[in-house]
């Protein structure tokens, strides 16, 4: 038996949450998802129950509101209090040139992606690990092994988010509650369809069954997914620095 069956997802209407959702609704998952737009939960409560998930629960919030983090909480406590696993699976990638230009627009992209999600999973952390069950996990990205030129901001926030997710792991372990760092390549969605080449990146399908694998499997700690990124960037991680800022990527 798969030992994810309850799973609470942060950002159900992100492209990677998607599909994960629809694969976990086949198997018959019990789902509480969240996100911004009340509509589009509606419209993907009842996708879900007709492929056939067991329950699904919604809650309309903006998860980058620091201040509504608690009451969304309460709900998931009162509503669904015997999950079993959280992802943590929305971001946003603003155009690099942008944040440079706007201090509004950088901070605003490292909240959402750093700031607001470290406030989320100190909430649900503290509840599993009381509870001393459970798998935590969260979407972070490739871009933050390493800062490159093109998209430094987001690659700062997704590294801020892996080293929480680090120490985040450390501090459960004893409690017996585990905490995976997902992260993915370049993916198909609509985040990512302003990028050159976008077609060219893995499909979502693919990533999704990668991500409930390690769920059900609880492992490994850090997922990179297609599986040729963890080769990939442990050779950028090492190129010489003197080397790696003359790269124009």
């Amino acid at each position: 038996m798969a030992r994810m069956q309850k799973i609470v997802v942060l950002g159900a209407t992100s492209g990677i949450a998607l599909e994960i959702q629809r694969q976990l609704a086949r198997q018959g998952r019990e789902l509480l998802l969240v996100a911004r737009s009340p509509q589009r939960l509606s419209e993907l409560q009842s996708d879900l129950l007709a492929r056939g998930a067991q329950q699904v629960l919604t809650v309309a919030a903006d998860l980058a509101q620091v201040q509504h983090h608690a009451d969304i909480f309460g709900f998931v406590r009162q509503s669904f209090p015997d999950f079993d696993t959280v992802l943590l699976a929305y971001g946003a990638m603003e155009d690099q040139k942008t944040s440079e230009a706007s201090i509004d627009v950088l901070l605003d992209e490292l909240n959402v992606n750093f700031v607001s999600a470290a406030a989320l999973l100190t909430l649900f952390a503290a509840d599993l690990e009381q509870r001393r069950t459970g798998c935590l996990a969260a979407i972070t990205s490739v871009a933050g092994d390493r800062g490159r030129r093109s998209n430094y901001v987001y690659g700062s926030a997704k590294g801020a988010l892996s080293l929480f997710l680090q120490g985040l792991r450390s501090r459960l372990h004893p409690a017996g509650v585990t905490v995976i760092t997902i992260k993915p390549g370049p993916v198909q969605t609509p985040m990512t369809d302003h990028l050159a080449n976008s077609s060219r990146f893995a499909p979502p399908e693919r990533v999704a069954r990668d991500i409930i694998r390690a769920l059900n499997r609880r492992s490994p700690d850090v997922l990179y997914t297609p599986w040729f990124w963890r080769p990939v960037m442990s050779a950028v991680r090492h190129l010489p620095e003197t080397l790696f800022k003359r790269l124009a990527f």
